[in-house]
């Protein structure tokens, strides 16, 4: 155990190069990717092995989170997570910029990836921070498919002619389970929160070429294996952004996360959470106090509050926005 107590972490983000990326990491989030001529991702908060994410400050300075987590266990993330899996951070928190379309993909379930990967299935989330007119995104099938009508689709080049498009704006939020078909759509900026995994099956990715003038792999026979061939009536999700109240977004199994719009001081109660708590800031500016420790927040900011601190206090620098996300008892 640590003789150092547990402060309010900030880390440092993670810059990941993408052939589909752009620059409003930089230009809206003000996050300095440097010499990157196609910056895609900036992972906020990550256990992935081989991106732990840093400490940025603090006198925990440098240490990466999963010294922290083998230093602090529960009292960093809570006694559920920490029983559940001592050895990972459970959620990955990133802001995904989409110069070019991403590829169609679809993502496996905790006992699909167990069983092919020893890893975690990815479920995701996604908040709409900023979009180009005209954007879109793709979500699920818009029409009732399942194997045969899906790979005649696919291998006859009109597998676009049988996804669900939506044209989105800021502010939109999608739930993206497992085994659902998607893909975020050119001219999106989009605060992403999903399970710790990288397991990506794509499907189908615009006949693009990277500099070497190669395409990149698709993953044909695993998707058919985990795709969710229903088609829903409704995939994005509806809420009412109510000044000074906190907004339930999504409501998971792996984590729940809720939208807060206010102009003045909110004390939030998490004592009866047995979780940490991450808030990413989307918009404006406040200061955050737990436990006598202060930390500012502007637009593209995270924060990692640990499970040990009950109360927070949010006070508001200008109107302000934020995420807040834990994982449920």
């Amino acid at each position: 155990m640590s003789t150092t107590p547990l402060h309010l972490l900030r880390f440092e983000p993670i810059f990941k190069e993408k052939l589909w990326g752009g620059d409003k990491i930089k230009t809206v989030l003000g996050k300095d990717f440097g010499a990157l001529p196609n910056c895609g991702e900036s992972w906020e908060i990550s256990g992935v092995p081989g991106d732990i994410s840093v400490v940025a400050e603090g006198p925990l300075r440098g240490k990466n989170l999963q010294e922290l987590l083998i230093a602090y266990g529960a009292a960093l993330v809570g006694a559920k997570s920490f029983r559940e899996n001592p050895q990972e951070f459970p959620l990955l928190i990133k802001f995904l910029d989409a110069g070019a379309n991403l590829s169609v993909q679809v993502h496996p379930n905790d006992a699909q990836a167990m069983a092919k990967h020893a890893c975690m299935g990815k479920t995701e989330m996604w908040y709409v921070i900023q979009n180009d007119p005209g954007a879109n995104l793709i979500t699920g099938f818009k029409q009732e498919m399942n194997k045969e009508t899906y790979l005649a689709a696919l291998t006859g080049g009109k597998i676009m002619e049988v996804l669900n498009i939506e044209e989105v704006d800021a502010g939109d939020v999608f739930y993206i389970p497992p085994g659902r078909v998607h893909t975020i759509g050119e001219g999106l900026l989009i605060c992403e929160i999903q399970q710790t995994s990288d397991i990506t099956y794509r499907i189908y990715d615009f006949d693009r070429v990277d500099t070497q003038g190669k395409k990149r792999e698709l993953h044909t026979d695993q998707a058919l294996e985990v795709l969710d061939f229903k088609r829903y009536d409704n995939y994005k999700t509806n809420y009412i952004d109510t000044p000074n109240e906190v907004v339930q977004l999504v409501n998971a199994k792996h984590f729940e996360t809720n939208k807060i719009t206010f102009d003045r001081r909110l004390k939030r109660d998490h004592s009866q959470r047995d979780s940490f708590v991450v808030y990413v800031c989307i918009g404006g500016a406040c200061t955050i106090t737990a436990d006598e420790q202060q930390l500012e927040l502007q637009i593209g900011d995270s924060v990692l509050i640990p499970a040990l601190f009950k109360e927070v206090v949010l006070a508001p620098d200008t109107a302000c926005q934020l995420l807040e996300t834990y994982v449920p008892a």
